[in-house]
């Protein structure tokens, strides 16, 4: 790649996978968009004639700095990375993977309204266009207990106490902190 531009950019990524369907949508659309796109194509085929890619690079830290929007498959790895630093996302799920976890995940995320879940690429535009004019709730991620189940099971186990009792209570459910010991 050249080098990347200092204003706003839309970024898209598709991991190091491949995922050619998304980056040449992307492509068609990229002359009637209003900012700059960079792409990280991974390993795919297709070689993108109007916007900037590249490959794979060891961080995809500089590329989100500069994101006012970012498109991506929707792995779970990416999809967190982007809602972390509460940039819009329109994500899209590869139909090439072998199980159905991206469809779950984004119908879970879209439903809350933390991104734009784009399930036909024919429709990009319109989803773009979305995720640059509504608001979308920012994402928070759930207050996590496992250190407190932790403390209390070697706590127990220090003192003799029946650690079977500590772990029948939590196993498998979902955990609050609030949860354990009334600690919020």
């Amino acid at each position: 790649m050249k080098h990347l531009p200092k204003d706003p950019i839309i970024f898209v990524t598709v991991g190091s996978g491949d995922f050619d369907p998304l980056i040449r949508a992307v492509d068609d659309l990229a002359p009637s968009l209003d900012l700059p796109v960079v792409a990280q194509i991974g390993i795919g085929r297709y070689e993108p004639r109007h916007i900037q890619w590249f490959r794979l690079a060891p961080s995809l830290e500089p590329y989100y700095e500069r994101a006012a929007l970012v498109i991506a498959h929707g792995g779970i790895g990416v999809t967190m990375e982007v809602l972390y630093r509460k940039i819009p996302l329109v994500s899209v799920d590869n139909p090439d993977r072998p199980d159905q976890h991206q469809e779950d995940l984004l119908s879970y995320l879209s439903e809350k309204g933390h991104l734009i879940w784009c399930r036909d690429l024919s429709r990009l535009g319109e989803a773009i266009h979305r995720a640059r004019t509504e608001p979308l709730v920012p994402f928070t991620p759930p207050p996590l207990a496992l250190h407190l189940i932790v403390r209390e099971y070697l706590e127990t186990l220090a003192r003799g106490g029946d650690v079977e009792a500590v772990a029948r209570r939590y196993r498998g459910k979902h955990v609050r902190p609030e949860d354990v010991h009334g600690i919020p």
